[in-house]
């Protein structure tokens, strides 16, 4: 049987929810699924698609780390995917396909919370920790993982 092939679009805020309610907020309402500054101008929201189906999505937002001095920096947020999609690649896709959106517009620092289960994930994609473990609540512990794209 041949897989379908996955590919990257970019989707409105609102198309998020379908997979950020089930991975990141599950059990809580789908409101706790809208972020601050979805809706910014700058804000990019990236989703994966197999045929027509969305099983993956991103959101990355202008803005500063307050520890950094890098003023031209996005932060990464709601890095989700399917279930049923996970550990086939798409979450790497998904964020190497970000860093690429992001070098086009001149960013050269991306940083993130990481929660404690995805953190050999983006240590994999060369991802530095900043600082120590930290709560997020009701959601738990996470790190701060940053990359400079230049």
């Amino acid at each position: 049987m041949m897989k379908s092939p996955i590919y990257l679009s970019l989707i409105d805020a609102e198309e998020t929810h379908k997979v950020r309610h089930p991975i990141l907020r599950k059990g809580r309402p789908v409101a706790s699924c809208v972020f601050e500054n979805d809706l910014d101008p700058d804000t990019l929201h990236l989703g994966a698609f197999e045929k027509d189906l969305l099983v993956g999505v991103l959101s990355a937002y202008r803005r500063p780390h307050p520890d950094f001095a890098h003023q031209n920096s996005y932060q990464i947020r709601g890095v989700a995917v399917l279930e049923d999609h996970q550990k086939k690649g798409i979450g790497r896709l998904l964020m190497s396909s970000i860093e690429e959106k992001l070098l086009e517009k001149s960013i050269d620092f991306i940083w993130l919370n990481a929660r404690i289960a995805a953190v050999p994930f983006y240590q994999q994609l060369q991802y530095t920790v900043h600082g120590d473990v930290f709560d997020i609540p009701p959601i738990g512990p996470h790190f701060c993982y940053f990359k400079c794209l230049r």
